[in-house]
């Protein structure tokens, strides 16, 4: 298998798939707003720390998070069951029973009204 990147306008093949020149400016730009936002998150946690929110969420926590109390929450995350996220979003159709994920006045499926 051989990957070949071109730089050149037309279309370069890498792999099995070709990569535009659109493709490559979204790349590039994602790789230099990722620099950036790293860069400047040392800056936003250095200003937080200045005005004391750091100080006061290292105090809340140890006051009043436990290491049981965690344990607990993430048991509970993971013994959830999966659709239970998706009830809260979604709804089901009366008359065919099909699963309705936008809010909406009719069904996709049959038509009648929700």
């Amino acid at each position: 298998m051989e990957f070949v990147i071109s730089l050149s306008v037309e279309e370069g093949i890498v792999g099995d798939s070709a990569m535009t020149l659109t493709a490559r400016k979204r790349l590039v730009a994602s790789g230099v707003l990722l620099l950036i936002c790293m860069a400047n998150a040392g800056v936003f946690v250095n200003w937080l720390d200045t005005i004391g929110v750091l100080a006061w969420a290292r105090r809340v926590c140890d006051q009043y998070i436990t290491g049981t109390s965690v344990a607990v929450i993430a048991t509970l995350l993971i013994l959830l069951p999966s659709g239970a996220v998706v009830a809260i979003c979604a709804q089901r159709c009366r008359v065919c029973d099909a699963l309705l994920l936008r809010r909406g006045k009719y069904c996709n499926e049959c038509g009648s009204r929700v």
